[in-house]
């Protein structure tokens, strides 16, 4: 059963009163519990998409469905639950709140939902990922990737079925980044999610159940 589908989206901006094509009729469909990359080069419309399938922007034309439900015109009022119980996001830059401590932001989301275990959880992360003795540090007093799996398991704590993460080793040195694609992967396994990721990294690609490749906007894979 396809948890994520996409039908003939297009993306069009308005640049100097000409319309350009970002994405252009991209169909897909990804099955619960799969590792699918969106691959293309720099500008190929890899970020836009990742925003339509994660209802953070909405298509020109075109349907989004998650979980068999249509968040295509969803409000933000709507669409915020959503991203808060069915979604999680890593993103490039970390995004982390600086006057709070690594376990602070952890537990955020969970937080938000009233979760009275939101505590355990984030202590259970942090020592899931190495960072136990790093829970009362600001994100100022953490390295790169230690900020990433931060960030990471912000992501998690509320176990969401789908998880999307944009370029999450591109700030990363080749260890670091190796670290966090490896966690990414064993704990996106264990909480039986389903992991949408966008590189150009072809070796990030090669860990993935299935590659998607994006070119002028045309989907193909």
């Amino acid at each position: 059963m396809a948890l994520l589908e996409a039908r003939n989206l297009t993306k069009t901006y308005t640049v100097d009163r000409r319309p350009i094509n970002v994405l252009e009729d991209v169909s897909l469909m990804i099955e619960k519990g799969t590792f699918v990359v969106i691959a293309g080069s720099s500008g190929s419309g890899k970020t836009t998409l990742l925003t339509l399938l994660s209802g953070l922007d909405h298509p020109t034309s075109g349907q989004v469905l998650i979980d068999e439900r249509d968040i295509t015109g969803a409000s933000e009022a709507e669409l915020a639950p959503i991203r808060n119980q069915i979604i999680g996001f890593v993103f490039q830059s970390f995004h982390l709140v600086p006057s709070m401590t690594a376990r602070e932001n952890i537990m955020f989301p969970a937080e938000l939902r009233g979760d009275p275990k939101a505590d355990t959880r984030a202590g259970q992360l942090l020592k899931r990922v190495g960072l136990a003795d790093r829970a009362d540090n600001l994100p100022s007093q953490l390295s790169g990737g230690e900020k990433q799996r931060i960030a990471l398991c912000r992501a998690l704590i509320n176990r969401p079925k789908l998880l999307f993460a944009d370029e999450p080793t591109g700030n990363l040195d080749s260890e670091n980044g190796n670290t966090v694609l490896t966690q990414l992967i064993d704990l996106k396994n264990e909480h039986g999610a389903t992991l949408v990721l966008v590189t150009h990294n072809p070796d990030i690609a090669r860990a993935a159940d299935r590659i998607l490749t994006l070119k002028d906007g045309h989907l193909s894979g």
